[in-house]
């Protein structure tokens, strides 16, 4: 079973404006939707639609719109109630192939909110489950709330996937030692940050073809004991440290869409690979394959099997 926890989740409103973003102007909206969001929901949507068993767990008052938007896509989910509200972010789409974010913070989890939480998904984790703990962390939550979930669910048998950032990613970073999940999913910002290193650096390294730092970087996360680290790369592809060794995938040239959500479905990808059994080539082609298949898709549409094309050819050992 995999499960994922969406601390933070969203509703993901999508506006295309079919022109220029003009700063002080006023514009006419040419499509719009709406989508359920937060990273952990990414995923699991992804991995619903692939056929396999999957369950997401967040924080949502039993009357939050948001729920109406899982169940109308089918996604197995548990929330633990809450009195706030779920926050929506806002996707602005614009020409040349602009995406500009504008999200919202969300409203703060009291400490016994965050309690029922921690407990919900623990109640839903058996021996042998994969556990995504993906995004942001609600308003409320300690910063190493990632940290400590990784201690408790490891005493359930289950391992532990992590995709965040900043303060978040810092307390994973700090507790390596002691506490590093299995699984790790940064994108070179996220890399660049825990290793001290550009993000941006690294991304056009990468897009010239020097891999060097990315896969080094990588490597020395897998040697303090995460298992498995992909790294994406935006559109020079993304790479994989596994098993003492590391793989690297260009990505095809693809019209793009809209860019949000393409890390979590890289992450659905990964994860729908590595429960199929497959070997690390095709799980890092399968992971990229979904990332490319969400940029050509609106908003933060996640996308379906048949959308997805994996290149195991192009990728190489480095």
């Amino acid at each position: 079973m995999i499960i994922t926890l969406t601390a933070n989740p969203s509703r993901d409103r999508t506006i295309d404006l079919g022109g220029a973003l003009t700063p002080g102007g006023v514009h006419r909206i040419a499509g719009e939707t709406m989508q359920p969001g937060g990273k952990g929901v990414n995923v699991a949507l992804g991995v619903h639609r692939a056929g396999l068993d999957v369950t997401a767990i967040l924080p949502a008052a039993p009357s939050d719109p948001l729920l109406s938007l899982l169940a109308a896509e089918g996604l197995p989910h548990r929330a633990s109630p809450v009195a706030g509200r779920v926050r929506t972010n806002l996707t602005v789409l614009s020409t040349p192939q602009l995406t500009t974010k504008l999200n919202e913070p969300g409203d703060a989890l009291s400490a016994a909110e965050i309690a029922d939480l921690e407990q919900l998904l623990l109640d839903a984790v058996g021996p042998g489950d994969l556990v995504m703990l993906s995004g942001s962390l609600a308003t409320g939550m300690p910063v190493d709330e990632y940290v400590r979930l990784i201690d408790r669910l490891r005493a359930l048998g289950a391992r532990a996937g992590v995709d965040t950032s900043d303060g978040p990613l810092e307390a994973i970073a700090s507790a390596l030692d002691t506490a590093a999940p299995d699984f790790l999913k940064p994108n070179a910002e996220e890399l660049g940050q825990i290793v001290g290193i550009g993000g941006e650096r690294l991304e056009e390294q990468a897009a010239v073809g020097d891999l060097e730092a990315v896969r080094d970087a990588a490597l020395m996360l897998h040697d303090r004991g995460v298992a498995t680290v992909l790294v994406t790369l935006g559109g020079s592809g993304a790479l994989l440290a596994t098993e003492g060794e590391a793989w690297y995938s260009p990505a095809p040239v693809v019209p793009v869409v809209s860019t949000v959500g393409a890390g979590d479905c890289a992450t659905a990808g990964y994860l729908i690979a590595r429960a199929r059994g497959e070997d690390p080539a095709h799980r890092l082609a399968r992971a990229l394959a979904y990332g490319t298949a969400a940029v050509g898709l609106p908003g933060t549409t996640i996308p379906r099997p048949e959308q997805v094309h994996p290149e195991p050819d192009r990728v190489v050992r480095l």
